[in-house]
């Protein structure tokens, strides 16, 4: 762990002079092709993603923190670049209006459940086995 850990952060300081880059060279606007099918695809990601959140909430599965991260960063960007992409000033601040009531919090809810979610996982199984207790993962300590 501790050496992917060292490489992600190596490679996120990598990316700075690269983003730097980017932002001097690229062109303000561009013509994208198979737009309509990168934002259809990338919402239909996000509805899986957020069916499935929904879902492993519900049915608190082992695997809820994953899903729920997911739809939690899928969520921002789709919040970004809904606004940064408007074509009109209107469009552009009902992206906006949509980002702020809509995107983030549900953003901040998944991002809750991620981190949270082995903790409503653990709590399940506590209830599931009578007379067990649950250890703190972190702690070493019963719940």
């Amino acid at each position: 762990m501790t050496v992917a850990g060292w490489t992600l952060a190596a490679l996120a300081a990598l990316m700075v002079p690269w983003t730097a880059y980017l932002f001097v060279v690229l062109p303000r606007t561009a013509p994208a092709a198979h737009f309509d099918l990168a934002w259809g695809g990338f919402d239909l990601a996000l509805l899986v993603l957020l069916a499935l959140t929904g879902w492993a909430a519900v049915r608190r599965r082992r695997w809820l923190s994953a899903v729920a991260g997911a739809s939690a960063a899928l969520l921002a960007a789709d919040a970004w670049f809904d606004v940064v992409t408007a074509p009109t000033h209107g469009e552009r601040w009902v992206a906006l209006a949509m980002a702020v009531l809509v995107e983030l919090p549900l953003a901040v809810v998944c991002g809750w459940l991620a981190v949270s979610g082995q903790d409503l996982v653990d709590r399940r199984l506590a209830m599931a086995r009578p007379g067990r207790q649950v250890v703190d993962p972190v702690r070493h300590t019963p719940r």
